[in-house]
């Protein structure tokens, strides 16, 4: 499996926290950081957004993790590529519905709103769970035949 992790300034902290913690806990995954790579310099999210879900749409990665301080603003972001069904999640059931409900390929998390305990929680999870398909999978393929 290969997965992209970018963020903009203000989730940069979490973003090289789980970067790391990927790493050193799911060997059976490659991990590429599309930064950014300072907190110092203001990163707009709308261009990482962009960079990261053409890659997963491109099919150069199977899944993405994208990260600003709310998670609000990339999460809109990554949302505009037709294709992408990013999820926005702060808790362990949030993300895993939005795996096995909603085929999200693309997690959104808020470095303000969880620590980096209830992140690695959220990354297991994201990592671990698989789509239900069945009675779900009309509601994705309508998801992903909606333009913009």
């Amino acid at each position: 499996m290969k997965i992209g992790i970018g963020s903009d300034h203000a989730g940069y902290k979490l973003k090289n926290y789980l970067f790391n913690f990927i790493i050193n806990n799911f060997k059976n995954y490659s991990i590429k950081d599309f930064g950014c790579t300072s907190d110092g310099v203001s990163v707009d999210y709308p261009n990482i957004a962009g960079e990261v879900c053409g890659e997963v749409l491109n099919k150069n990665l199977d899944q993405a993790i994208l990260i600003c301080g709310s998670g609000i603003g990339i999460s809109i972001a990554a949302n505009r590529f037709k294709g992408i069904r990013a999820a926005l999640c702060h808790d362990t059931l949030s993300v895993k519905l939005s795996r096995e409900h909603n085929n999200a390929n693309v997690l959104c998390l808020g470095d303000w709103f969880i620590s980096e305990r209830m992140s690695e929680e959220i990354i297991k999870i994201w990592l671990n769970t698989k789509f239900e398909a069945g009675r779900h999978e009309r509601r994705v393929i309508l998801l992903d035949e909606l333009s913009i």
